[in-house]
């Protein structure tokens, strides 16, 4: 509960008017039908006596009803309005929370939720709460005063013929206690299906280009059908719980007021009671089913409520594996870009026994270039992922400059880091508005020469509209090529100490590959660069050469040194430089 309060309490002010607003017009409904059976049985007593009735006692008791309902519209309005302030700033402070949360997940974190459940969460789920809190604070004080108020003033009137209610209430309060314990895993097994849903529309857009390459619509749309099917089911399974309910309640209330019209009737007719206590005790009868109603429904949306706050407070409660609490040098900030590895393994998953990366030691010097090659899951990006901490390894140390990348903040180390991931990704916004994500101050200037030394400055002088062209989501109106140039411009403006490239050129021509290291040799002199590539020609020049097999180092040395010492290294070599030659002479 504190979890929750924490976001209603700057809002105290709203969640305590809102309600007490509900209460007057509680009180006025309750107010309401004892005046009129008052100008009822005025009017009856005098008709009785061969009087007229006073005409002044009648319109005092009419302005006093007119009153009344001004008094019920203003709390009516009042409610609603503060009922919806409170409301939308919980939903908006805690959408909020959620987000900075996710915004901390380490990697491991983000692989536990896929990315459409996330959403999900954020949105859908963060809705119904926030009706939820609406609701709640409409309601909760409405449809119980009204109940009590109603209930109170029917047996005033009339005790024998409450006892009609002794039989209705019990079966209600069945009912509500029947939509809480089938409805809310219900609801909560629909929330899952949207989450699917979701993931499948996610990553069909994300995907669209292979989607449509591959001629694979159809395939998608019975992927999407299966998913909605599902969604409808659970929705239906769900929707099932009132729909068998209502019907019930409206039969229950319904023959309550059949019993109440007919054991009343005959009240009247034998003077038991009077004609305006009934006319009242019918008004109040009617209140009471309908608070009784209104608390079903109550009842049903904190179902869906729950379920919905049970997923958020798993991504609140979600334990951060990987943080700065006990960093050492929390105001260190990387000044050399020495790097060095001692003795690291890492694996993916903790109780795994295979490791992706086993006993690696090396050292970069700072201002060194460092290439690595390897095959494909020798755990390359593995690797270059512990240094800003992307990751954390299992064994072993990870420094930086000579210090543990643990005993950094985690913004002090990946300040001083660039990387350009194996993944380019760009966001929606203008060329000038990606580029300065490296340096949010960068002048004019000072962007357009590291789109000059990533090559990109070219291309974008020639979109019509230059830096401010349009960048749509995701890089989608740019070729791959001109995609991996804008990041490593980006990736040059910050400056970085230490620039980690992840096979981030294999989309340029050989021409311009040559151009953007000369660029790393000048821009970047004192920078340590760490890059990793396919082609060996990418890495030739490097200071050294690290090759990695398996997650463990085969060879680390110069071009020469390796060709005489790494057998892995040089059948990668042959490899290649046969094949480009076979290319040459076809």
């Amino acid at each position: 509960m504190k979890k929750w309060l924490k976001y209603a309490k700057p809002y105290t002010k709203y969640f305590i008017i809102g309600p007490l607003c509900m209460i007057v017009e509680v009180i006025g409904e309750i107010v309401m039908p004892k005046l009129y059976s008052v100008i009822v049985g005025h009017a009856e007593d005098h008709l009785h006596a061969g009087q007229p009735g006073s005409v002044w006692y009648v319109a005092g008791i009419a302005g006093l009803m007119i009153l009344t309902a001004v008094l019920m519209m203003l709390g009516g309005v009042g409610g609603a309005y503060f009922g919806a302030k409170a409301s939308v700033n919980f939903a908006s402070d805690l959408r909020l929370d959620v987000y900075r949360k996710v915004q901390k997940f380490s990697f491991a974190n983000i692989d536990k939720f896929q990315t459409g459940s996330l959403i999900t969460r954020l949105t859908n789920d963060v809705t119904q709460l926030q009706n939820f809190v609406n609701m709640l604070l409409r309601m909760f004080l409405r449809a119980p005063g009204m109940l009590i108020g109603a209930l109170i003033m029917a047996i005033s009137l009339s005790p024998r013929l409450a006892t009609v209610l002794a039989v209705a209430i019990p079966i209600l309060v069945l009912l509500l206690l029947f939509v809480v314990r089938v409805g809310f895993p219900r609801f909560n097994k629909m929330q899952g299906k949207i989450d699917a849903l979701n993931n499948t529309v996610g990553e069909n857009l994300t995907n669209i280009r292979v989607v449509k390459s591959f001629v694979r619509e159809d395939h998608e749309n019975e992927k999407f059908g299966a998913a909605n099917n599902d969604l409808r089911s659970a929705g239906l399974a769900a929707m099932n719980v009132m729909i068998f309910v209502q019907p019930i309640m409206m039969l229950v209330m319904n023959l309550t007021s059949l019993a109440v019209v007919y054991f009343g009737g005959k009240m009247v007719v034998f003077d038991d009671l009077a004609i305006q206590d009934f006319s009242a005790f019918l008004t109040y009868i009617t209140q009471i089913l309908m608070s009784l109603m209104m608390v079903t429904m109550l009842f049903m949306i904190t179902s869906r409520a729950m379920a919905s706050a049970g997923r958020i407070s798993e991504v609140l409660d979600e334990k951060i594996d990987l943080d700065d609490k006990d960093a050492k040098y929390p105001a260190r900030k990387v000044e050399r870009g020495e790097v060095e590895f001692k003795h690291v393994g890492f694996r993916y998953y903790k109780n795994s026994e295979d490791e992706v990366l086993s006993d690696i030691s090396f050292k970069i010097n700072a201002g060194e270039t460092l290439g690595i090659i390897g095959g494909t899951g020798s755990g390359k990006t593995t690797l270059v992922s512990l240094i800003p901490r992307l990751y954390d390894a299992d064994s072993g140390e990870v420094l930086v400059d000579g210090v543990n990348v643990r005993d950094y903040s985690l913004y002090e180390l990946r300040e001083g880091i660039g990387m350009v991931l194996q993944k380019n990704l760009l966001f929606s916004g203008t060329v000038a508005e990606n580029l300065r994500w490296g340096d949010e101050n960068a002048d004019d200037a000072a962007m357009r020469q590291a789109a000059e030394y990533a090559q990109a400055d070219d291309f974008v002088s020639n979109f019509s509209d230059g830096y401010d062209h349009g960048i749509e989501r995701g890089g989608a109106n740019v070729s791959g090529g001109q995609k991996q140039r804008l990041c490593i411009a980006r990736a040059l403006l910050k400056k970085p100490k230490i620039l980690i490239l992840d096979d981030s050129t294999s989309a340029v021509d050989t021409a311009t590959e040559a151009k953007i290291r000369e660029a790393f040799r000048t821009d970047l002199a004192g920078s340590t660069k760490i890059i990793i590539a396919q082609r060996v020609t990418s890495v030739m020049d490097a200071d050294r050469i690290l090759v990695l097999e398996d997650g463990k180092i085969a060879g680390l040395g110069t071009h020469d040194e390796l060709m005489q010492s790494c057998e892995e290294y040089k059948e990668i070599y042959t490899l290649q430089t046969e094949s480009k030659g076979a290319s040459d002479n076809g």
